[in-house]
């Protein structure tokens, strides 16, 4: 048995299954975060590319058109 079905097995012989949702449900949320995190970070960094990328654009064709 994987330790995770002696503690599931654990708490349904005690009758807490109220508790081993609401533990999967905090798992479920927590993982959902850290995810939704990771995914804003990588846009942050793709947006700090472009506004680089964009700078060093108009730093090379700034004041051509008088």
């Amino acid at each position: 048995m994987s330790p995770f079905d002696e503690a599931a097995a654990g708490i349904v012989a005690r009758g807490d299954l109220g508790h081993l949702a609401l533990l999967l449900w905090a798992f479920c949320a927590s993982g959902l975060a850290l995810f939704s995190l990771r995914e804003l970070i990588a846009a942050n960094r793709r947006f700090d590319e472009f506004v680089r990328e964009f700078a060093r654009f108009n730093a090379r064709y700034e004041g051509g058109d008088s």
